[in-house]
């Protein structure tokens, strides 16, 4: 991504983003459980733009708080790492978010990306 952006390309992107992250760190919960570190490389693989520990675990502290996570205490060797995994009530919120994602959105957001020749194609 890099120098093909422009500083308000990349802002756009990056808030884009950042308005996601709560279901994109859902989704990934969904999937197995990760340590912060190992989310914010797995949005950094998906994105390819870089979010630091300071935004990410401020939301993993509020999706804890409000129930659609929960942190367990892991030791390795001598460091203690927090993997969290996503409750039943997140994987309700993610349904939620699916079928939302799922309805018209859907169609918002190719039409967005593909234009009218790549929506054509056989």
């Amino acid at each position: 991504m890099g120098d093909a952006l422009s500083d308000a390309e990349e802002k756009l992107l990056r808030t884009t983003v950042k308005g996601l992250s709560r279901a994109i760190i859902l989704w990934l919960l969904s999937r197995r459980k990760m340590c912060g570190y190992e989310i914010i490389k797995e949005i950094y693989n998906l994105t390819d733009l870089k979010f630091t520990s300071g935004v990410i675990y401020p939301i993993l502290y509020e999706l804890e708080e409000k129930g659609l996570i929960k942190g367990e205490w892991t030791s390795k060797g001598r460091r203690n790492i927090k993997y969290y995994s996503i409750t039943k009530n997140g994987l309700d919120i993610l349904e939620n978010l699916r079928a939302l994602f799922s309805k018209p959105l859907r169609q918002i957001i190719e039409n967005f990306i593909f234009d009218e020749d790549e929506r054509n194609l056989p």
